[in-house]
């Protein structure tokens, strides 16, 4: 009964209003967060200066305080108004089965990832509840353009996201920021996080599996603590994000260790990629973006068999990337005491060349430039 008041009211709204030209209407995880791909696109068109209208749409509004923008609740009759009278719609995961795209609408996704290891889409169709394969399908007929971080990528992309539209090589534009040299803004995050400005971060950031266990998560964080500090030197703190779809869980984690923080709650992953000094993590595509970095990436992975065979196929075998591969924590201590940094720097460098990635560090300028040069059509 409710989705149908919903399309009644679409309906009346598509009927009624006109489409604003300078309307961009921005979702992030379904409006549970300000980060990812939206994020950076919308930061870019704040400091342009144009009269870009520029909505959000929030579960929570009034959690988030940002200049330049204009904040809307999630699925509210207000947000029905400005999607449907909205010139462009930029979105980072699959609209809902109540969007009801307009002729003169742009539809942008810009995916959330700019390379992925876990098989997506038609190539883990098997694994996908029906009803998102369903919405999956639909959803890509109204996508004008699909963003893509490298040549993989679009090769997967073709293959698997039922489209057969533009897939444009813009690059990601949330990877942007880790092109920047900015020791501020570095700062800054760190305090957001309750740490000194010098406290070097080993990020934590694994994936979740199906059975939502922590059983793997496990890494002895006091003895990781030690072996960075006497490997690189300095004070070091490990920062513990776990999955969103976990997040219910950070404070189980929390009985059995307490030498860590958790940002968990923390918005934009991104941020915490770039006041990271190392990545742990295991199935995360996080990795690739980290790979821009050419900083100490390490992939925990002592569940690779049977993650494999019972929670999703993978594109690349482990063994290909060019991190470094720890199935145990004894191997996790014994890979930092090894680290070589000119042999992983050369190992990244060469897999960035063989994905062909598309990241400049401009991804945000192209789509905005994308957008301008397409909103009057």
């Amino acid at each position: 009964m409710k989705e149908l008041i919903y399309q009644i009211i679409i309906r009346f709204f598509n009927s009624l209003f006109p489409i604003r030209k300078n309307k961009v209407l921005f979702i992030s995880y379904y409006g549970n967060q300000y980060g990812c791909n939206p994020k950076y696109l919308s930061q870019y068109m704040v400091q342009q200066n144009r009269k870009w209208d520029i909505v959000w749409a929030f579960v929570r509004p009034k959690d988030y305080h940002i200049k330049g923008i204009r904040k809307v609740r999630y699925m509210s009759l207000a947000y029905f108004y400005e999607l449907c009278t909205s010139k462009v719609i930029v979105s980072n995961y699959r609209m809902t089965s109540l969007f009801r795209k307009r002729k003169k609408q742009l539809y942008i996704q810009t995916w959330h990832s700019s390379l992925r290891l876990k098989m997506i889409e038609q190539d883990a169709e098997h694994t996908l509840p029906p009803h998102y394969v369903q919405l999956a399908k639909v959803d890509s007929q109204n996508i004008d353009f699909l963003l893509s971080g490298c040549q993989y990528s679009t090769s997967i992309f073709k293959r698997c996201f039922w489209y057969n539209g533009a897939i444009v090589a813009t690059g990601t534009p949330r990877n942007d920021l880790l092109f920047k040299d900015n020791q501020k803004l570095k700062e800054n995050i760190l305090l957001k996080i309750g740490l000194s400005t010098t406290t070097k971060v080993a990020l934590y950031a694994p994936t979740f599996r199906k059975g939502e266990t922590l059983e793997y998560y496990n890494i002895c964080y006091d003895d990781l603590i030690h072996t960075l500090e006497q490997r690189f030197g300095g004070t070091w703190c490990i920062a513990v994000r776990l999955h969103p779809h976990l997040r219910n869980l950070s404070e189980e984690l929390r009985k059995n260790e307490s030498s860590f923080i958790d940002v968990t709650l923390f918005d934009d992953i991104q941020e915490l990629l770039f006041a990271s000094d190392l990545l742990i993590t295991d199935y995360s595509s996080l990795m690739f973006d980290f790979a821009i970095t050419h900083r100490p990436c390490l992939l925990y992975v002592p569940d690779l068999k049977e993650y494999t065979s019972k929670d999703r196929s993978l594109y690349f075998s482990i063994e290909e990337l060019p991190f470094l591969i720890c199935k145990t924590r004894e191997q996790l201590v014994e890979k930092i005491n090894n680290f070589d940094t000119t042999s992983y720097t050369k190992k990244v460098s060469g897999f960035l060349r063989s994905i062909g990635s598309y990241e400049t560090g401009n991804a945000s300028k192209k789509v905005i430039n994308l957008i301008s040069q397409n909103i009057h059509s």
